[in-house]
């Protein structure tokens, strides 16, 4: 079935509800395709070519623990192993990431344009009087390329803080919510709504004991660009955002949007 509308949300008494945002995917970046581009070609720098499922799967970690699972997968670690004639280790995280870097630097100033609805979603619930935090896989250093072009662009929460700002200690950890939580002055983790694409959003939004909101269209977790998206037939657009609300619900997520123009009623509604 498709994600819920709003009309069959169950009504859940509280007060309003703080927003706090993941960026690639989520607000900026459709499809969330710059990391990975910079991924498969570090990647297969070093020999070992990767698959967009692999690539895709911790998207939304710090970059180095991306690296780090992305090498202890199975088919990658063997491959890794046959072509360097040893298993990955540390210096090779290090190794793909000296690669990683530099090329995402290269890119990410042409894939930081606001998603759809996420201006006039953001406006909105200004109106409603809410506070916009945000979290990052990114390193300050690419966030600093990203939030000065999608601030030119309409968009620019009220925080963002990237794993730099909490010791490298990102998701799915909470660290970064907290940090939001404190800096937009939220009284309570019951007051805090945590948006994302990934699975890794999803539980960084559980393990801090806020709502878990997934949205699907331009997601990392649907993986298609905005023109692919919109060439799929309705039963092929169905069936791959039921894989996706599925994926998100396993992760935990309360409630799974289709898009950001879905969460200021949603916010209403838990409010």
């Amino acid at each position: 079935m498709l994600p819920s509308s709003p009309a069959s949300w169950p009504p859940i008494r509280r007060r309003s509800h703080d927003p706090g945002f993941d960026w690639a995917g989520t607000t900026v970046d459709y499809g969330c395709f710059a990391p990975v581009q910079a991924f498969q070609e570090a990647f297969a720098h070093h020999g070992v070519p990767v698959t967009l499922e692999e690539t895709r799967k911790p998207m939304g970690m710090l970059k180095r623990d991306h690296i780090r699972t992305m090498l202890r997968m199975e088919r990658i670690a063997r491959v890794w192993e046959e072509t360097h004639g040893r298993p990955a280790g540390e210096e090779d995280v290090e190794a793909v990431y000296a690669l990683f870097e530099p090329k995402l630097f290269s890119i990410l100033d042409r894939f930081s344009t606001p998603k759809p609805f996420a201006v006039e979603t953001a406006a909105a619930l200004r109106e409603m009087g809410l506070k916009i935090g945000s979290t990052t896989g990114y390193t300050d250093s690419m966030m600093h390329i990203v939030a000065p072009k999608a601030a030119r662009l309409g968009y620019a929460p009220d925080f963002w803080i990237s794993p730099d700002g909490v010791g490298g200690r990102g998701r799915p950890d909470p660290y970064m919510i907290f940090e939001n939580l404190k800096a937009l002055e939220v009284p309570s983790v019951k007051n805090a709504v945590k948006v994302g694409d990934t699975v890794s959003d999803i539980r960084e939004g559980v393990n801090a004991g806020v709502w878990s909101v997934g949205v699907i269209e331009g997601s990392s977790v649907l993986g298609l660009s905005q023109t692919e998206y919109e060439a799929l037939t309705p039963e092929v657009r169905r069936d791959a955002c039921r894989r996706a609300e599925e994926t998100f619900r396993t992760a935990g997520a309360h409630f799974v949007l289709n898009d950001l123009s879905q969460l200021p009623e949603l916010i209403r509604m838990i409010g």
